[in-house]
């Protein structure tokens, strides 16, 4: 085989795999701006902005992702720091316990979830109550993306140079390890966001109105604004893959102790 053909080749099976998603997306898109007949146009975008229950179920999710990102980051990061500087003996432990949500479906999670846990009505009657499914469905990504982190960095020399200095464990922690993870941190971030902006399963069970969920009572009253309800969804989605592919690639630097390089 020419180099040529052995060129070509891939080249064509990338741009069928791209087609095979393009497509849809594209179909989704112009359907999304049929007003009937043989009209387009944006009447399904315009009806939409005009719908406070869009704008109250996106912030909902937004603040959701917000107290996800900051709850999972608290518990993870003293814990995965802990393992790789002391504990390393316990990774396939860790290693067991980060993949589970991927194992126990949602449905049995959020059954549990309601029959075993009882609690003060300000937490377990309000959305707030979301934040600990999402926390789960969360911990793979968070997880990783910090081990990852983590394991790129000589926590021993940092801990010890910054003990040296008189530092304590939070200080170690908040003014030493968290500055050099940055590039884990907001990984997790925008991977949290991406899975809470679209789960559907516990919000719809637990009866509150996140965003996926007012996507699926749309798909149900107006197959073109849920149309492009879908687009916006895939956008943010996207946009958060494509933050943690460019944070990956720009994050790499210098070793700082105490903010300075």
């Amino acid at each position: 085989m020419t180099r040529r053909g052995a060129t070509l080749i891939p080249g064509m099976g990338l741009g069928v795999v791209g087609l095979y998603f393009i497509t849809p997306l594209l179909a989704t898109g112009v359907f999304s701006l049929w007003e009937g007949g043989d009209r387009y146009g944006f009447a399904a975008y315009g009806a939409l902005i005009h719908q406070p229950k869009l704008w109250q179920s996106l912030g909902l999710s937004v603040r959701l992702a917000i107290e996800t990102i900051l709850v999972g980051l608290v518990v993870l990061v003293p814990a995965v720091f802990w393992l790789n500087l002391r504990v390393q003996r316990l990774r396939p432990l860790f290693d067991f316990l980060s993949v589970l949500p991927f194992v126990v479906p949602p449905i049995a999670l959020v059954a549990g979830m309601t029959t075993l846990y009882t609690g003060p009505d300000w937490f377990v009657g309000t959305a707030n109550y979301l934040v600990v499914p999402y926390v789960i469905l969360a911990l793979p990504y968070t997880y990783r993306a910090l081990d990852v982190g983590m394991r790129a960095l000589d926590l021993k020399t940092l801990t010890e140079a910054s003990q040296s200095l008189g530092a304590g464990w939070l200080t170690l922690i908040f003014r030493v390890v968290v500055p050099n993870l940055t590039t884990a941190l907001i990984g997790a971030a925008l991977l949290t966001i991406a899975i809470v902006m679209g789960e559907f399963t516990f919000a719809n069970i637990l009866l509150f109105n996140t965003f996926a969920v007012y996507i699926d009572y749309v798909g149900q009253t107006s197959a073109t604004e849920a149309s492009a309800l879908t687009l916006l969804s895939f956008l943010i989605t996207w946009l958060a893959m494509l933050g943690v592919l460019f944070t990956g690639r720009s994050g790499r630097g210098q070793v700082q102790i105490g903010g300075a390089r």
